[in-house]
């Protein structure tokens, strides 16, 4: 029997106060983000952006991802005004954390945001595939009470396209009141409303979907996995040469909640943090895995009508900071997650993973 998905009710987030008018910020914020890594791209080599020039909550911090951290400083300063924020995001010292306006108390905050400036910075800055600048908020908690991934209230993902594109995307959403998208052309500064349609599909055949698996170290078992899944489901195999289900390698984990979104991907599973017990064990090093800023916008999917789950299938409720690993589940649709969901935790279990 499959463990309870995104229907399970939670406790109601409370409300932000002028949600509308804090996402009409946060869009004029992204906007400057994206166009300003848009114009370093355009005046760098893709070395020069792809130049390591630190680490952070242990990922590698490039170039490219200065540029963004300048602008998220000089903008939140001035949106704290208006709503007084914790700011949790890489480059803000060992914590990841920044009270803002500054010289203001934790208690004296109204909501917490996090950010990914750039979520997708290894295709960005080779050029190879856009990537995405993440923001989720949440209202300010009770004392002692951190707040989590299930406590995000609004959120919104914008597009860092790469030079050659001329046409990008944003999606956002406020809790219970749906997702909303657009697409700017960016010659002629025209937008366009869009519409978020997940896949309606009841199986994998024929679409794209599968495990994350981007980095050396641990792809030979993610595929093994991958591959186990699809043979569970039997409605991957075929004749020789038959390729049923495809698999789309997106290093960025708002672009590939995105790809759900927008119908392209039927499902994705990203369960690196899994291998950590056991890679450990064996004196191995932990590899890369996502983080809550990563997935900071994963209210948008859930309101677009994509499942998102932790690998237990249950709501994904990682405390927001730079650090902790998250693992998670997206599925286009509650059949999906229903079918791919069962198979993939039967061979997580059979695996000691789950």
């Amino acid at each position: 029997m499959s463990p309870p998905l995104l229907g399970l009710s939670v406790t109601p987030v409370k409300r932000i106060r002028d949600e509308d008018g804090l996402l009409a910020c946060l869009r004029e914020i992204h906007a400057e983000i994206r166009d300003r890594v848009v114009a370093a791209c355009a005046a760098s080599s893709a070395d020069g952006m792809a130049a390591p020039v630190g680490q952070q909550a242990g990922d590698v911090v490039y170039a490219v991802d200065r540029v963004s951290e300048a602008v998220l400083l000089q903008r939140f300063a001035r949106l704290a005004d208006e709503w007084p924020c914790l700011l949790i995001a890489e480059g803000l010292g060992e914590d990841g954390r920044r009270l803002l306006p500054s010289g203001i108390e934790e208690r004296q905050a109204e909501i917490v945001v996090i950010v990914d400036p750039i979520d997708g910075t290894r295709g960005l800055m080779y050029q190879k595939r856009s990537a995405w600048i993440l923001t989720g908020v949440a209202p300010a908690p009770a004392a002692g009470q951190p707040p989590t991934l299930a406590d995000v209230r609004l959120a919104l993902q914008t597009e860092i396209p790469t030079l050659k594109q001329h046409l990008c995307d944003a999606a956002w959403a406020i809790a219970g009141a749906g997702a909303g998208a657009e697409r700017l052309d960016r010659v002629s500064g025209a937008r366009t409303p869009l519409s978020l349609r997940p896949s309606r599909a009841a199986g994998v055949a024929h679409g794209f979907g599968g495990l994350a698996k981007f980095f050396a170290g641990t792809r030979a078992v993610l595929a093994e996995i991958d591959d186990a899944v699809i043979a569970r489901l039997a409605d991957g195999g075929g004749a020789d040469g038959a390729a049923l289900v495809f698999d789309d390698q997106y290093i960025s984990t708002g672009g590939q909640l995105y790809e759900l979104m927008a119908g392209h991907d039927r499902f994705v599973a990203d369960v690196r943090p899994l291998l950590v017990p056991g890679l450990r064990a064996r004196g191995l090093p932990a590899p890369l895995c996502a983080h809550p800023y990563d997935l900071a916008t994963e209210l948008v999917a859930r309101e677009a009508g994509v499942t998102v789950t932790d690998p237990a299938g249950e709501r994904l409720r990682a405390p927001l900071d730079v650090w902790t690993d998250v693992a998670w589940l997206g599925f286009a649709n509650p059949t999906l997650a229903a079918a791919v969901g069962d198979a993939l935790r039967a061979e997580l279990r059979a695996r000691r993973l789950l």
